[in-house]
């Protein structure tokens, strides 16, 4: 692990920090993620660069062999907690499926923006974060992942990620490390 060097045009993307994604039976307590994330963003709005909120509304569409969630989600589901409500210049991202660039405007915001880099941190590791990171890489951002500010729904996948996939996708390393890099 370790963060190299961040891109002068350099964007935060903080995924899912919101009410009902924190009160899922994550493997690590989520108020040291929300803090970490939260520092993150501090240091981002410092140097006045973007910061994305992302949050989920909704699931894509498909069949699977894992049950999803039945009934009407609580009404605060997809409110981002208070720690990372919004301020003026950030970017908001509402997203219906795992990724924040699928079928959202998340890539052409960046791209108005001259972002060639992405920090991105949040919860889930295996699901949100990786398919966000992955869609990343994909369309040419350099990919920094803060791997101790997210957690995820289970031990294995959190490791898998961290250590197998997100080295693959980019650089990894601690928040203290990201802003250290931002100088």
């Amino acid at each position: 692990m370790a963060v190299t060097t961040l891109d002068a045009k350099t964007a935060l993307i903080v995924i899912d920090l919101q009410h009902g994604i924190i009160r899922l039976p994550v493997v690590h307590d989520p108020k040291p993620v929300i803090a970490l994330s939260t520092s993150l963003i501090a240091a981002f709005r410092s140097k006045n660069l973007p910061v994305v909120l992302v949050n989920v509304a909704g699931g894509a569409p498909g069949r699977n062999e894992q049950a999803r969630h039945a009934g009407e989600l609580p009404a605060d589901w997809a409110t981002l907690v208070d720690e990372v409500a919004p301020q003026s210049g950030d970017l908001t991202i509402t997203k219906h499926s795992w990724g924040a660039f699928n079928q959202t405007a998340l890539h052409e915001e960046l791209q108005q923006r001259g972002i060639t880099q992405v920090v991105i941190c949040g919860i889930a590791t295996s699901i949100g974060v990786e398919s966000t990171a992955r869609q990343a890489y994909e369309l040419g951002y350099n990919v920094t992942l803060a791997v101790d500010a997210m957690t995820d729904l289970n031990l294995e996948t959190h490791e898998n990620s961290i250590k197998r996939i997100f080295p693959r996708l980019g650089e990894t390393g601690t928040t203290a490390e990201v802003i250290a890099q931002l100088g």
